[in-house]
């Protein structure tokens, strides 16, 4: 092991201190913080990075049982959160998107909700990121109507793309008491 000439920084840093940090490059250090602040983005299958106790995140599986899941964890959600009386509906609606992203994706799907006052945001993101198209249906038609659903009785909803496909959401308010 070769011993480094003093130098100024270690003059007025410490020997110790460079020792410590002399392997540390230029390159290093702003890669390890640009790192922190570009986490890669969470995998579908994971829950979302959320930790407050009014947002709640979860992965489902591509199965037929998932809109279930998916309308049951609401529930608890919404229970949870003392939002009752938004249960009806947003189960509904949730079913609604997650349906939708499991016949229409091909990948994973997550499920996120947030609540922020008497309001709830619902989030479904999956690996399609073809936005929802409306479509024109028979009245006999069993399916085609969920957009039309979420225009009737969500506040408001749209679609976005994300760098994993696309997320769907919708927003409910509580009644006035």
């Amino acid at each position: 092991m070769t011993m480094a000439r003093p130098t100024a920084l270690s003059t007025a840093c410490g020997a110790e201190w460079v020792r410590k940090n002399a392997s540390t490059t230029w390159l290093t250090r702003h890669l390890g913080l640009w790192a922190r602040n570009l986490e890669p983005l969470r995998p579908l299958c994971a829950p979302a990075a959320r930790a407050t106790d009014r947002e709640a995140s979860w992965p489902l599986p591509r199965d037929l049982s998932s809109a279930g899941r998916a309308r049951r964890l609401a529930r608890g959600s919404l229970r949870d959160w003392d939002l009752d009386q938004l249960t009806e509906t947003a189960e509904l609606l949730v079913s609604e998107v997650v349906g939708n992203a499991l016949r229409h994706a091909r990948g994973p799907v997550r499920l996120n909700l947030r609540a922020t006052g008497d309001r709830l945001m619902c989030e479904v993101e999956d690996t399609c990121d073809t936005a929802p198209v409306r479509r024109t249906t028979d009245l006999g038609a069993e399916g085609g109507r969920g957009l039309d659903l979420l225009d009737l009785l969500s506040e408001s909803w749209g679609s976005a793309r994300t760098a994993t496909g696309k997320s769907t959401w919708f927003v409910l308010s509580a009644p006035s008491r």
